[in-house]
Parts: structure tokens; sequence; C-alpha cells
């Protein structure tokens, strides 16, 4: 297994300089990580420090808390998608999942998806796996089935939520089989990751990226 192929070297905290932003993508070169996934504020800078290679650049959008209006999650995707943005991961609205508004929560998600894909953008849907009841996560499920997302994304990570292998084999039984899935949120380890990976998993999200590869590599 190559695993590096299934990294997203992430970090996304608010103080991030733009000395972090050519630390990570440097890493992600020299580690040949599937991806970075950084602020939208930094795109267009990792787009130029990843030029000519094939680490995908990925932000997200209405993140951490997916509650801002939808409106507003559009135009952060169409400025990320003018920024030349490679992937898109999405917060879903777990304020309107708790409310029960589902009718929200799909039209949501399906304009979104819509302004994506008609940008040939992949889009990955934070589900906030950690908030949600069986039966919540089940429908969550169901509107990513529904709309064709790309991932549907286990956590931001700002939840406190860990993703364990028997959440991700759970996802993965709910969705559709064309739905991938992003492990994020406390994947800080080799063992973890290739558990997750075991699972179902088919993308994986950390800002300990290097660790897993080197402990990887020492299991070789």
């Amino acid at each position: 297994m190559e695993i590096q192929h299934y990294l997203e070297h992430t970090w996304l905290k608010a103080d991030t300089t733009p000395d972090k932003i050519r630390q990570i993508c440097q890493e992600a070169l020299d580690y040949d990580f599937k991806g970075v996934c950084i602020p939208p504020y930094y795109v267009k800078e990792a787009k130029a420090l990843l030029k000519d290679s094939n680490v995908k650049v990925v932000t997200v959008v209405g993140f951490p808390m997916g509650y801002s209006t939808t409106a507003a999650k559009v135009e952060e995707i169409k400025r990320a998608i003018n920024d030349k943005v490679d992937e898109l991961d999405v917060v879903i609205n777990v304020a309107a999942i708790k409310s029960g508004n589902w009718d929200f929560v799909e039209s949501d998600v399906e304009r979104m998806t819509i302004v994506a894909h008609m940008a040939d953008k992949p889009l990955k849907l934070i589900a906030e796996v950690g908030f949600l009841t069986d039966e919540e996560l089940k429908k969550a499920c169901n509107v990513a089935t529904m709309f064709s997302v790309d991932y549907f994304k286990t956590s931001s990570g700002y939840t406190g939520v860990d993703t364990t292998p028997e959440m991700i084999a759970k996802i993965r039984g709910l969705l559709a089989e064309d739905v991938k899935i992003k492990a994020s949120g406390g994947i800080r380890d080799y063992a973890t990751a290739r558990a997750v990976i075991d699972a179902g998993a088919d993308r994986i999200g950390s800002s300990s990226c290097i660790k897993i590869i080197e402990e990887a590599k020492a299991t070789m």
C-alpha cells in the first residue's frame, strides 16, 4: 500500500502564515502526498507552489461550523474555483440537521454540489459525524448519495471527536458505492491510518501526515 497517496497534508489553523503554507506544500512534494488541505486565503499561493506537480490543492467551505448561509457557501466555492482550487471540502449545516429541517439540508448540499460539479471540482461533504445520532447519520448519508457528492468526510477536526475504523465501517454501509469516504479528525499515526483505510476510507486528512508516513516506512 502506497499510503502517501491516501494522505492530504492538512493545516487549517486561523493563524496560518505564508511560511507555513510554503512548508506544507514543500513537504507534500517531498513525500508525494495526494494533496494539501489549506485555508481558502492561501489557495492561489499553494497552486503556484505546487505548479506542475500531482499534489492536489484542497480547501474548505463554511468551515468549521457549517451554519453560514447557502449563498455564502456558494460564493466561497466560486471564489476558490476562481483561484484554481482542485477539490472542495464543504461543511454540512449541523444546526439544520438538529432542527430536523432536512429540506434545507438537501437544498444546501444540492446547490453547493451543482456549483462544484459545473466546474468539474470534486466536493467532499464534511458531516461532523461525532455530532450526529445514528438516524441523523443515515439521513446525511442519504443526502450525500442523493446529490452525488464525491466524498463523505467524517469531521472538520474541530469537534474533539476522533474518527475510528468502526465509524468508517458504519458509514461505508450507509453510502452508495460510488461515494467515497475521507477520514479526518484524530488520525495521528500509521496504525490508525491503516485501520481506517482497511475499514473503507479512500482518503485521509491529517496534520500528522509526516509522522504517519515515517511510521509506515519503519514497518517496511
